[in-house]
């Protein structure tokens, strides 16, 4: 007790300063001494989980879903000779409020030209379609600004699920408003020799619902791969990852988005939220299998729900061509 505490003042006796002490110190050395009831352990443990839940839920659908990061991978596959590539994929962007408004987008789109990439690839889902929207984003709004992007070997695109499933005519329409082509089961041929490379990009693999979670895609890799006419190395774009099982060895890269990661992963319970029949053996990231190289992106925007935990917003940056880091 401080001599110049009110209640010292008013009594400031040895034997009351004393007394107060004495008081005190039992009063403390109960506090230390009595059990916590099991009752009084949950409450405060269901307190706690309440706060932490609360919180996470808070972070998932207020904070992350506006983060941006971008995620650099550098690499050399084997059979690439087309030089020094870089490259920027943006995946999944979902645009609709409240997470990918209009403001969103053009962030997206000044911080990919910030990184002066050679080309430049969407990789399909441009329309948010769950229930949650709360600022709707017309196909001509995105495609403006898709508009800005500026890459020396162009800009190129293929289409997700979403998009057939909601309007790909629209889509469609707006990719070719902008001049950025759309390959479907197409493949082009880009820059000079010795550097060139082909951009193969494929149909979705999931167009058309048939009921019962059944689907029939758009895609035809056989078909598409039959179009590479030289030895250049080949880039594959594929909205759904599923497809690397059967992508052959004369691919270079394949890269993907659709999983969005997971979206939400919380430990045990993520692998749920994986659209892939392979779990999450193609959810996110480099993905290394007999040689053969995929990257899957964890994208943008968002799909059932305006949430994300775990798995930011991304742009990937792929250097191919110099020292292999991650």
């Amino acid at each position: 007790m401080s001599p110049f505490d009110p209640a010292h003042r008013r009594d400031g006796s040895a034997s009351a300063i004393a007394r107060r002490a004495t008081a005190t110190a039992v009063s403390e050395t109960s506090a230390i001494r009595m059990p916590i009831s099991r009752r009084g352990l949950l409450l405060r443990g269901l307190g706690a989980a309440a706060f932490t839940g609360t919180s996470t839920a808070v972070y998932a659908g207020a904070v992350e879903p506006e983060r941006l990061i971008t995620t650099t991978y550098r690499l050399t596959p084997p059979g690439w000779t087309g030089g020094r590539l870089s490259l920027v994929a943006i995946a999944d962007l979902h645009a609709g409020g409240p997470n990918m408004a209009v403001e969103h987008i053009s962030r997206v789109i000044d911080t990919t030209n910030a990184l002066r990439p050679d080309v430049i690839v969407l990789l399909g889902d441009y329309i948010a379609t769950h229930r949650f929207v709360t600022e709707p984003v017309p196909p001509a709004v995105w495609a403006a600004q898709f508009a800005r992007l500026r890459a020396p070997l162009g800009v190129w695109s293929i289409l997700g699920n979403h998009d057939w499933w909601s309007n790909v005519g629209a889509v469609r329409r707006a990719l070719a408003g902008v001049d950025i082509p759309c390959l479907e089961n197409r493949a082009v041929l880009l820059g000079e020799a010795p550097s060139r490379f082909w951009i193969a990009g494929l149909g979705d693999q999931l167009a058309h619902r048939l009921g019962r979670g059944s689907f029939r895609g758009e895609d035809d890799l056989p078909g598409t791969l039959a179009q590479v006419t030289t030895d250049d190395p080949v880039i594959l774009l594929a909205h759904e990852p599923d497809i690397f099982v059967k992508v052959p060895a004369r691919v270079a890269l394949t890269l993907a988005g659709h999983t969005h990661g997971g979206q939400i992963r919380i430990p045990l319970l993520w692998p749920r939220f994986v659209p892939s029949r392979y779990g999450t053996r193609f959810a996110y990231g480099h993905i290394v299998e007999h040689d053969r190289h995929m990257i899957v992106s964890g994208g943008l925007g968002t799909s059932f729900a305006p949430v994300r935990l775990g798995v930011p917003p991304e742009i990937v940056h792929v250097e191919i061509g110099g020292p292999a880091s991650v």
